[in-house]
């Protein structure tokens, strides 16, 4: 540590715990039954990263993965990083549209995938977008629709390996034959400074936009967010949460590299599981966001479960009930459960609460300043510093702050300026003691059970529906998941209203199932300003007023 930074890349932190304890546990998966030490998980990727060299990956090159939490998720990020190949990872609620937006947006020359997800085929998402993998995947092709995309990778049975696809068998046993020599030449070369990772979030407006993170944003936040809560090699963390959010790779895997602490890796969300393998495998963390708490503690069969060996873990995503956490200690024994705040362009974790805190600051604010990163409270329109106690925009510098937006210099201008500083969109707060109190957004990005949503994007699958003449999406304040979405519908002239019903069967399989709204109402007219544009405040409050709950 030098400062405030880690400076070193994602494989050299893995080679490190490979070193150094060897023989403790690195990841478990409980769904398949397996699991790795730091010495095999290391030996495993140093053959992936092999294969992968084999198979034509360059450093520089992006790599996509579209897939829940399954083991090859890790191992394939890992792998990424010691070759200088760009990890990007893909929302699994993602259809057609989205993860085609994605890849060329992206400009990915490979996509790793699962088969599919809760009844949706990736493969064939992938296929019909780009048909020549089926014929030319495997000796070369190039696609009409994703002219960077050069190979498919299959994570799922080798027998059941769609034509064109490249197993990950197929390329562990490409990698035994590649010289490590070479691997090591190319690792060695790996800097820090070097972006590894692009998450793609809707941020403060528009589309989804690829943020650059490079091995020292990620590495050192999950240094300190681990720190904070005092991981160590003997501690074992239960990640429920979708590794490819911020939250499951860089508060959850990160945090436990950096500490070599044991991964207890769910493959998808379920409470039943949750606690079945907090219990079995004796986890001392729990991450989530609240709405999982709160699932969690009203299980019938919660008094069934000996949680005695919990003792920290993370909720984030959106705002914490006071309830939810007090209940969250005293129940589930979690005395050190911290809170954090961030975004994506931050690496995320910007603030987050110690343990030491008190029950009300681990409720009513999202705790102080993480070591080397600068926060200040500005003015919205003019970026000017408000007094103390004033509620303003939330400003960031550090360490944290992203390489930018891929390919899109002016969506980066506009977030982030000359001196630094990142513009969140979140208004908040300095308390007396610094703590950062989140007061609103400036924005209108709508977070659900802590998925960023942009209502543009939603508005405008809505939009193509026959009967609708224009669309207002807003947040409705939510007990369980923070917020839910609440859509306002104009429709044409003589046609009858739009309900609720028909605007979710029609979303359905069109866009991603947490982005379809909860609430609809048509109406005949939107509060609009002096120059014609939608008063979405008025909309909110009337939002609030009828769903509400």
């Amino acid at each position: 540590m030098q400062g405030h930074l880690v400076n070193m890349t994602i494989g050299q932190v893995l080679e490190r715990n490979a070193r150094e304890c060897p023989d403790y546990e690195a990841m478990v998966y409980p769904a398949v039954g397996k699991r790795y030490t730091w010495a095999s998980l290391n030996e495993e990727v140093d053959v992936l990263a092999r294969g992968l060299l084999a198979a034509g990956v360059e450093p520089g090159d992006r790599i996509s993965m579209w897939a829940t939490n399954v083991p090859e998720w890790l191992t394939v990020c890992y792998a990424c990083a010691k070759i200088g190949a760009v990890f990007v990872t893909v929302n699994t609620h993602y259809r057609r549209a989205e993860i085609e937006y994605l890849l060329s947006q992206s400009e990915s020359h490979y996509v790793f995938s699962i088969p599919g997800f809760r009844g949706f085929s990736y493969v064939d998402a992938i296929l019909e977008i780009a048909p020549e993998i089926a014929e030319g995947g495997r000796t070369g092709m190039r696609s009409k629709a994703l002219p960077f995309l050069k190979k498919a990778f299959f994570l799922g049975p080798e027998d059941s390996t769609p034509p064109g696809f490249w197993s990950y068998a197929e390329l562990l046993r490409g990698g035994e034959g590649f010289p490590a020599g070479k691997l090591r030449e190319i690792a060695d070369s790996q800097r820090p400074d070097d972006v590894v990772n692009m998450q793609y979030t809707s941020g403060t407006t528009g589309f989804p936009k690829g943020v650059m993170l490079t091995h020292q944003n990620i590495v050192t936040n999950g240094y300190w967010i681990g720190y904070r809560q005092g991981l160590t090699k003997d501690d074992r963390v239960c990640i429920p949460v979708p590794l490819f959010h911020c939250f499951g790779l860089v508060l959850g895997a990160m945090a436990a590299l950096n500490h070599a602490t044991c991964m207890v890796i769910l493959d998808i969300y379920s409470a039943l599981d949750i606690l079945v393998n907090v219990e079995k495998e004796r986890c001392t963390g729990l991450y989530g966001v609240p709405t999982m708490f709160i699932t969690l503690l009203q299980q019938k069969s919660f008094g069934k479960f000996d949680l005695t060996s919990l003792r920290t873990g993370i909720m984030a995503g959106s705002p914490c009930p006071i309830k939810t956490m007090r209940e969250t200690i005293d129940r589930m024994n979690m005395r050190d459960i911290t809170i954090c705040y961030g975004m994506t362009e931050t690496s995320p974790v910007v603030s987050q609460t110690t343990s030491g805190d008190t029950l009300e600051k681990r409720t009513s604010t999202v705790g102080r300043a993480m070591p080397g990163v600068e926060l200040r409270i500005v003015d919205p329109e003019t970026r000017q510093t408000v007094p103390r106690g004033k509620i303003g925009e939330v400003a960031v510098r550090g360490y944290v702050n992203m390489r930018g937006y891929y390919n899109l210099p002016e969506a980066t201008d506009a977030i982030m300026d000359r001196e630094g500083w990142v513009y969140t969109g979140d208004l908040g707060r300095f308390d007396e003691d610094d703590y950062l109190v989140i007061t609103g957004r400036w924005k209108d990005m709508i977070i659900r059970a802590g998925e960023n949503i942009y209502p543009s994007e939603v508005e405008e699958a809505i939009r193509r529906m026959p009967r609708v003449r224009d669309v207002a999406v807003v947040a409705v304040p939510s007990t369980l998941h923070g917020e839910e979405l609440g859509v306002f519908i104009i429709v044409h002239e003589g046609e009858p209203p739009v309900d609720a019903r028909e605007v979710r069967k029609y979303l359905r399989n069109r866009i991603a199932n947490y982005k379809i709204p909860r609430y609809v109402e048509t109406v005949e007219e939107f509060p609009l300003t002096a120059s014609g544009k939608i008063q979405k405040f008025k909309l909110r409050e009337q939002a609030a007023a009828l769903w509400a709950k």
